[in-house]
């Protein structure tokens, strides 16, 4: 029993820092890719040159393919094979004719980056004719050698089918079901974080407040992760609509509960806004008394939900496990509140309302539970989950049009002439340094610009990889001295660092550029070729090319860090509008719309935004000013998501529900917040715009706690109110740091 729960420990880690698997699995898929071609490869004892081409085709074979559908990944793959044989023979054909060679790899270099416009099969198309052409390079590829290179080639691409569909092969609901585990073991970490945030001093409550907001970002990344992967891994529309429902309510009910705890131990109502901003002041107070009987209640709780979350549905039989969810979910009657302060208070509800997200969550992911125990206040909960599940119909929502640039406005055409450019200028400076390595520029250029928007991204990725690369070369050097000439240990290290590269890469640059640079250090050992000042020019030649990409991007059609930001605010103003709007409407008696979907565009376009401001708020920048000024209102936007996400996860309920009912009045106050949003979206794309925030009374004061629904249940309606007022202040506060007037109330 014991080792049984030690790895189930061991399992939660696991699948919460990695979600889904899915670093472990492209790294695994990668490396067996490339042990199986080299296998085949020495069987028919192919030469080194040959089992490099076949090690790095392999690679580019297995990580290009982007398609989540094993179908459509067959075509692709399919669909490269002659693509990367035209590319070398490309390549081989021109070996003699430098500058055909070179204006053949510029155009194909624009090709590349103008496929992306075509979906992910344009993509990785367009990764696979330029990854070959380098190999191509990397190699020495002639004519007399082409025919070997191409049976390399061929059989690299049907290794990584073999691995792909059936080593190690993957599903979308396979997938899925691997996220879920993998936000059950994040909502685990989070609680957690709260029990630490319950018995933090002072000393050691920044710290405890930064855990806790990684923590709730992780889940929400999680939760995204799930968004994104919906449609293709679940079997029909509802099912869908299900656990993107329960998804949300354990996401909104874990983050209130954090919020609840801070409140409760501070001297005044804690601001939604402190569990956003790194750095934000720590609200005055301190822990809860240590040895009181409440305080221990509510540590008690914690440690139940945390139990609940972890523990398989196969081993919830007996009465101790029904006896705890009994108990949280009582929380959610007035009668069985314990005696405490209303601040505490409200911890036992927010704790009975995760209680009931963590119960929706067992049901929509295992299925139905065993009721034999259900207490009243249980049976309540899961007629309440059967309403919300019978008004869940799939219907779909008719997407709404977006504007699209046209001509070299188009981000895929300007970011290929921008590559082609640089590449261009890099293959020029290349010659100067090198006219053996003069391709390692090129290569670094073409990175640069990957998953990159504007000119403050790029420089932040060129200094990235810079950093990543000297250090790499550091570690070739050492490594090429250990290894000397044994050819398969040298491989073996290879693809250790291969499967690092690829399980690093969504979490730092740098590393991945670490490890991709001692890698080529131990390829050219394996090629002869290895020098110290080989490695040495690779650090110059990364400079290059950093420098032609950055150079690049501020010429040519450049898009600047503050207009790319101020696009993706403005459609992220555009998205916090529409949700709210939407959501109001439905609270005030509108028609039903879906609105979780709507909430997720609203994130999607926060994740943009966050990311596109990460040259504004990097440590190096000299701008320390304006670096504050874009976390705080990153910072503020995500207040908005959340509370904008909670008004919508409430609206949706209406149907179902017996505590909520509409209330017209809300109509009056959602249109103040929807005009001030709109104003500040306005002012954000014209500065000379006359659109001003409108200020008034507090919505709170407008409407009389207890008039939306049952009396019953008014507690709902003060959380509606709540989440209203919140919103109202906090699109308020965005109008300072984002210089849009304010118009005084009128008297």
């Amino acid at each position: 029993m014991a080792s049984r729960s030690v790895g189930a420990k061991t399992w939660a880690r696991i699948a919460a820092s990695d979600p889904g698997l899915l670093r472990l699995t492209a790294g695994l898929r990668t490396v067996c890719s490339i042990a199986l071609t080299l296998a085949v490869l020495a069987f028919l004892r192919a030469d080194v040159s040959h089992l490099v081409a076949g090690a790095i085709a392999a690679m580019v074979a297995t990580f290009a393919i982007r398609e989540k559908e094993r179908t459509p990944q067959a075509v692709t793959l399919a669909l490269g094979l002659p693509v990367a044989l035209a590319s070398v023979s490309l390549s081989a054909l021109l070996h003699s004719y430098r500058v055909a060679g070179d204006l053949a790899f510029v155009g194909l270099i624009f090709c590349a980056v103008y496929g992306r416009r075509f979906g992910d099969r344009g993509t990785a198309l367009g990764l696979i004719v330029f990854q070959v052409y380098f190999l191509s390079l990397f190699v020495g590829a002639t004519v007399p050698a082409l025919p070997g290179l191409c049976i390399a080639i061929v059989i690299a691409f049907v290794c990584s089918a073999v691995v792909r569909f059936a080593l190690v092969p993957d599903t979308p609901a396979g997938i899925l079901d691997r996220l879920r585990r993998a936000f059950r073991a994040r909502l685990a970490q989070l609680i957690s974080a709260h029990l630490d945030l319950l018995d933090a001093g002072p000393d050691d409550l920044q710290k405890v407040l930064d855990e806790v907001r990684r923590r709730t970002a992780a889940l929400h990344e999680t939760a995204m992760m799930i968004q994104g992967r919906l449609e293709e891994g679940t079997s029909d529309e509802a099912v869908a609509r299900a656990v993107q429902r329960r998804i949300a309510d354990a996401e909104i009910a874990a983050e209130r509960l954090g919020l609840l705890l801070l409140t409760a131990r501070s001297t005044k109502r804690a601001d939604t806004l402190t569990l956003h901003l790194p750095g934000a002041p720590v609200p005055s107070g301190g822990p809860l008394p240590e040895r009181d009987e409440t305080t221990a209640a509510v540590r008690r709780d914690l440690e139940a939900l945390h139990l609940l979350l972890l523990r398989p549905a196969t081993q919830n039989t007996g009465t101790a496990v029904s006896h705890l969810r009994n108990r949280l979910l009582g929380y959610r009657e007035e009668e069985n509140l314990p005696h405490a302060p209303a601040a505490v208070q409200d911890v036992f509800r927010g704790i009975g309302e995760l209680g009931r997200a963590i119960l929706a969550l067992r049901i929509a992911f295992e299925g139905p539970q065993d009721e034999s125990d259900d207490t009243p206040a249980t049976a309540r909960s899961r007629e309440e989950l059967d309403a919300e599940n019978a008004a869940i119909d799939g219907s779909e929502e008719a997407a709404r049009p977006e504007a699209e640039a046209t001509g070299l406005q188009r981000p895929t055409t300007r970011a290929a002439v921008q590559v082609a450019v640089g590449s261009a200028l890099a293959m020029v400076g290349g010659e100067f340094l090198s006219s053996q390595r003069w391709y390692w520029a090129v290569l670094t250029c073409w990175i640069v610009f990957i998953n990159t928007a504007s000119t403050g991204e790029i420089l932040v990725k060129g200094y990235r990889r810079l950093v990543g690369t000297i250090l790499g070369v550091v570690a070739g050097i050492l490594l090429a001295g250990a290894v000397g000439h044994h050819t398969w240990s040298a491989f073996g290290l290879v693809l250790l660092f291969i499967f690092a590269m690829f399980y690093t890469a969504p979490l730092s640059y740098t590393l991945m550029s670490f490890f991709v640079t001692a890698m080529l250090g131990l390829l050219y050992t394996v090629l002869h070729t290895y020098t110290a000042a080989v490695l040495l020019l690779r650090i110059e030649e990364t400079a290059l090319g950093v420098f032609c990409g950055i150079v690049a991007a501020a010429v040519v059609l450049p898009v600047h860090t503050d207009r790319r930001t101020n696009e993706l605010l403005g459609t992220t103003m555009a998205r916090l509008a529409d949700v709210t709007e939407a959501a109001v409407g439905q609270l005030s008696g509108g028609p039903a719309v879906n609105l979780l979907d709507r909430a997720r565009d609203l994130d999607q376009a926060l994740a943009d935004l966050r990311s596109s401001t990460q040259p504004l708020t990097h440590p190096i920048t000299p701008m320390r000013a304006r670096r504050d000024t874009a976390r705080y209102v990153v910072a503020m936007l995500e207040t908005c998501a959340y509370h904008a996400r909670a008004l919508a996860a409430t609206a949706e309920l209406l149907p179902a529900h017996p505590s909520i009912a509409a209330d017209p009045r809300l109509r009056g106050a959602g249109r103040r917040i929807v005009h001030n949003i709109e104003a500040i979206a306005t002012h954000v794309s014209d500065e000379q715009s006359d659109a001003v925030i409108e200020t008034g009374p507090s919505i709170a004061s407008m409407l009389k706690p207890g008039t939306l629904g049952a009396p019953r249940y008014d507690r709902v309606t003060d959380r509606v109110l709540r989440h209203l007022q919140r919103l109202d202040e906090a699109v308020a506060g965005l109008a300072r740091p984002l210089h849009v007037p304010t118009q005084p109330p009128k008297a």
